[in-house]
């Protein structure tokens, strides 16, 4: 599958192999920014400019959690190897990283300009 963001608000599930639209992510209020599986890709996270990240099942698209506590634009989304761990980044100068099983933010970074992206190395 392949995942895309756009700036209708919604996110998108693809075939790779049809190029079909598998499954649309409704929910978001502002523009999709970034999207990205989870390692295992049971699992979708998308970042928008509503300030929330959400957290959505890939098989049945259903929002399974909303990552509030940024006061900007979100930039970036990705998952941790772990499946667990999610980071997002802000207009609001802050990466933040969140434990995606109960929506806890377990870290604040906080940066002297606007944080574009933000990853977890592979051996977390």
């Amino acid at each position: 599958w392949v995942v895309t963001a756009s700036s209708l608000g919604t996110a998108r599930l693809w075939s790779a192999e049809s190029g079909e639209c598998v499954r649309t992510l409704e929910g978001h209020r502002g523009e999709v920014v970034d999207a990205a599986f989870s390692p295992d890709g049971a699992r979708v996270v998308t970042a928008s400019r509503d300030t929330t990240a959400m957290l959505w099942s890939s098989q049945s698209g259903e929002c399974l959690r909303t990552l509030h506590g940024h006061e900007g634009y979100l930039t970036s989304a990705a998952f941790g190897p772990d499946n667990v761990q999610v980071v997002t980044a802000s207009w609001d100068c802050s990466t933040r990283v969140w434990n995606s099983l109960s929506g806890q933010c377990l870290r604040t970074l906080l940066h002297d300009s606007v944080v574009l992206s933000a990853a977890f190395s592979p051996d977390g």
